[in-house]
């Protein structure tokens, strides 16, 4: 039985997660698109959404695959780190590759290849919630989670714009950062279970499948999904919108300032609504409200697309996207299928939760292309989270 998890220990777990999406989203929102600037102007946006299309089918294989496999790993220093540990190298490793192209398509190749390291390092990390957090804390962890995302985003944009770094720079920077915030998780964490199913091929393709014919995990699955494709349309082509779509003087400048407004929204809301969670034992009417606040955050800037709107939907949405996962994560892991699965069973999951920042732009250039511009990209922001909410309500087992 979990026992309770002490405040350093969440501190470190916290830290291993702002590395990480540092490492993940700052390239996304910044890096990525500079170098397409750069090199492709013309097409930078289908360039994108491409390449986060590959990325996206290596992730849809990657992540239940690696849970899968880190479930069943044996080793004396544990399973979930090794997973973890090993994940984070080669992802650094990756991050720097990508920095050194030159070419759409190597930026491309490299980048799916960054997301295996990614998908490794997902499924030891996100699996240790399950194994060593007793649910009544499971909301607070859940922020220390989800507070980073923001923070992580907005301090490797302050430290690429402020210090002027090249792209080559800014991949360097987020890798070394990636290392540094997993290297206190790693050294401390201590594993209190060990596996008890064989690797086979047989055995991983039919934990993958059964994972899915659990009724609420399948409602739980549905409803991340649609909160974070919304969610991850409403952010995706930010810097685009600022330049094309309202013509900002210096769209990066606003970018980090707006991404500010995300932080501040994000934290207050992930750090609120998680122990608020635990403390009423409740999950399903916090995820709901999470997931609305997202879907006024769309129709808001569908119906207004000015800078000031825009400022007020980035609080909406990255309140309501922290408020969403924090309390989400904890619901998720209270519909596992099985203790002997959660990395693989977490590994589906996290599709919901990592694939659509990659799907988004595809999805997104749909729109912008030939089905209204950006008021009918962020009218589906709307619609598709208030679809999130409703779908995850009908969780029964989970409060």
């Amino acid at each position: 039985m979990a026992t309770r998890v002490r405040p350093l220990w969440i501190a470190v777990f916290s830290m291993a997660w702002l590395g990480y999406w540092m490492a993940d989203l700052v390239p996304l929102q910044l890096l990525l698109p500079e170098r397409l600037q750069e090199i492709d102007p013309q097409s930078k946006v289908f360039d994108f959404a491409v390449i986060n299309a590959v990325s996206a089918v290596v992730l849809l294989i990657g992540l239940p695959v690696c849970g899968s496999l880190c479930d069943r790993t044996r080793s004396r220093l544990g399973r979930r780190r090794v997973w973890f540990g090993g994940g984070v190298l080669f992802f650094a490793g990756a991050l720097v590759v990508t920095g050194l192209q030159n070419t759409v398509f190597g930026i491309g190749a490299a980048w799916s290849v960054a997301m295996l390291g990614l998908s490794a390092a997902t499924a030891g990390l996100t699996a240790v919630v399950a194994d060593r957090v007793p649910d009544e804390q499971r909301g607070t962890v859940s922020s220390a989670i989800y507070a980073p995302q923001a923070l992580g985003v907005v301090a490797g944009l302050a430290l690429v714009s402020t210090l002027a770094l090249s792209v080559l720079g800014g991949y360097l920077c987020v890798a070394i950062a990636l290392v540094i915030c997993a290297v206190p998780f790693l050294l401390s964490y201590r594993e209190t279970d060990s596996p008890t199913t064989l690797l086979s091929l047989r055995s991983i393709v039919a934990s993958l499948l059964d994972s899915l014919r659990h009724r609420d995990f399948a409602w739980a699955f549905g409803g991340r999904i649609l909160v974070n494709v919304a969610n991850s349309l409403g952010t995706c082509y930010l810097l685009f919108f600022l330049s094309d779509g309202l013509r900002v003087a210096d769209p990066t400048a606003s970018l980090l300032e707006v991404t500010v407004v995300y932080l501040f929204a994000c934290v207050l809301c992930t750090f609120t609504f998680g122990p608020l969670s635990d403390r009423m034992r409740r999950r399903k009417i916090f995820v709901a409200v999470a997931a609305s606040m997202q879907a006024v955050a769309g129709f808001v800037l569908a119906v207004h697309p000015t800078m000031d709107a825009t400022f007020v939907s980035a609080a909406l949405l990255g309140g309501g996207f922290g408020a969403y996962m924090a309390v989400d994560q904890a619901l998720v892991t209270g519909v596992l299928p099985s203790a002997d699965s959660r990395a693989t069973d977490l590994g589906v999951m996290n599709i919901g939760a990592i694939v659509p920042p990659a799907m988004a732009p595809l999805i997104a250039s749909v729109f912008l292309s030939t089905v209204g511009g950006y008021p009918a990209l962020f009218a589906a922001v709307g619609v598709l989270a208030a679809l999130g909410a409703a779908v995850t309500w009908q969780v029964k087992s989970v409060r």
